[in-house]
Order: structure tokens, then C-alpha cells, then sequence
């Protein structure tokens, strides 16, 4: 299918206007620094154990959009991976050992008591800041998984990066088993990142040029590939499709994830666009 010149002018002006701001990164990656922080703190239950605190979902992947209502807030997700045994603790035993923590820190920082959700905690920061973030306890554990894998005929490729989660809907998640959820953010965004990676690089390389600066001191939330772009737009338009009707509206990893199955490396939005629907 031609697609008209001007199709793609029009298509960049949307994406420009459904994209979070560099600053929104930026109070992000403050914000979970700050919890990291608090976690090792010599007083924190937790100051003897290991702790690793990231991003996932649409911040990570470059794909999240601004809200479509101003009194809409941010959705940030992060995971707290501990370094621990599922041998040690329980599911139940290490969500209320980090909610106990993260109710310290909410109170320490003048903040809404954080509210637990069947996997998270969520961390509610001022009206005017307008996000809150999503925080996964989870562990290390890759093994187990790799080893399903392997049984089951697929590739491991992603799965040294995998974590145990807490549910409370799991049937063990008040005893102390290997039996645990698992999730692998790490793994999908680098899945995620490899679908575009040629133009990814190009891109970022382009505009380390053009600011007279080293390709690694280039964010990577400030570049911004046709396939993000097209999926911003497709999330966009399904937000507004389902407005009324939000129970049934598709989540984003799936939209996110056939988006980046069909993706061809294409050089626009239009034409991104164009092989994704196709």
C-alpha cells in the first residue's frame, strides 16, 4: 500500500504529542533510587541483603504515553529484586518484610500510606507529582526456569534474568516451597530491544553526532524508534476505542509484543505502522 508523504508528518506530530517528558525519566529514576537508597540504610530489615532496584514495563520499553486526562496519574513499575533463597523466606514473609519497610519510607517522606495489591506495593507521591509507582518484591531464579524450558523444547536465550515474584492468589504463598510465579522484565525488554536494535543504534549514534557527544552519554529514553512510536500511537488509539468500555480493553504487553513481533526494521512510523496492522 503507497502511503501519502504527508501521512508521516502527521504521525510524527501524534507520537511528539503522546510522549512523556524527559523529565518524567528523570523523576523516575530519582524516585527509585531513593527507595534503593532506603532499603540499605544501616536500619533497614533489609540492609543485610542485596538489593537491586529497576524500571520495567513502558518506561523501560520506551513506549509509555502521557495520560489521557490531566488528573491521571503516571503508572511507574518497578521491581525489587532481593537477594535471597526461596529455601529462607515465603512469598507472604518477603512482601510484608518490603511493605513494612515501604511504609517507613512513605512516612519518613510525607507520603500516603502505600496500599498492597495482589503482586505489588503501590507508592503513591503528591498530587502535583502526578505518578505512583508500582513496586514488585521478587528474587533472583533463573534455574528452574531454564531447566522447564529446556524440557519443553524452547529457547533459554532470555532467561538468565528471570525472578520469583510474590501472589497472593498463589496457592503457596504463605509456605516456604520452590513453588513460586516468575517474571522476567528483564528478559522481555531485551527481547523487546533486540526487535529494533540496527535502528535503535543508528539513531542514538545520529544523535550523539549531532550533540558533539559520546553515543554512551546519550539516554536511551531520548531516542525514539518507528516501532515505539507505532505502538504509542496503537496504545493511544485503543485507549480512546475502549474509554468506555475499560474492562475489555487489551493490555499493553500484547499490543506491545505483536507490535514488535511484526516490526521490520522500517525507517518510519508510517510505514511501521503499515507492516504492524498489515
Amino acid at each position: 500500500m503507497k502511503i501519502p508523504y504527508y501521512l508521516e508528518y502527521l504521525l510524527e506530530d501524534l507520537a511528539q504529542s503522546l510522549q512523556v517528558s524527559h523529565n518524567r525519566y528523570e523523576d523516575a529514576e530519582r524516585s527509585y533510587k531513593s527507595v534503593a537508597h532506603w532499603l540499605q540504610r544501616p536500619e533497614s530489615k533489609l540492609h543485610s541483603v542485596s538489593t537491586k532496584v529497576y524500571i520495567q514495563g513502558s518506561f523501560r520499553l520506551g513506549t509509555a504515553i502521557r495520560p489521557m486526562q490531566r488528573k491521571e496519574d503516571y503508572d511507574i513499575d518497578l521491581v525489587c529484586e532481593l537477594e535471597l533463597s526461596k529455601a529462607q523466606i515465603s512469598q507472604s514473609d518477603l512482601k510484608t518484610l518490603f511493605g513494612n519497610e515501604l511504609r517507613l519510607y512513605a512516612k519518613i517522606h510525607g507520603m500516603k500510606t502505600p496500599v498492597e495489591g495482589r503482586r505489588c506495593w503501590t507508592l503513591d507521591y503528591a498530587d502535583n507529582a502526578q505518578f505512583h509507582m508500582d513496586i514488585l518484591p521478587a528474587i533472583p531464579d533463573a534455574s528452574i526456569l531454564r531447566k522447564k524450558l529446556k524440557r519443553l523444547g524452547h529457547t533459554t536465550e532470555w532467561v538468565k534474568s528471570t525472578i520469583s515474584i510474590t501472589d497472593t492468589e498463589h496457592p503457596k504463598f504463605e509456605h516456604v516451597t520452590i513453588d513460586w510465579p516468575h517474571s522476567n522484565p528483564k528478559g522481555y525488554a531485551n527481547w523487546f530491544h533486540s526487535k529494533m536494535k540496527k535502528v535503535f543504534d543508528e539513531l542514538r549514534l545520529a544523535i550523539a553526532k549531532e550533540k558533539g557527544m559520546s553515543i554512551e552519554d546519550i539516554p536511551k529514553y531520548k531516542v525514539r524508534t518507528p516501532l515505539q512510536s507505532a505502538i504509542q500511537i496503537l496504545k493511544h488509539h485503543r485507549d480512546k476505542m475502549f474509554s468506555e468500555n475499560i474492562d475489555n480493553k487489551p493490555i499493553s504487553i500484547i499490543l506491545t509484543t505483536l507490535a514488535a513481533r511484526a516490526y521490520g526494521g522500517e525507517l518510519t512510523i508510517s510505514d511501521a505502522l503499515n507492516n504492524i496492522l498489515n
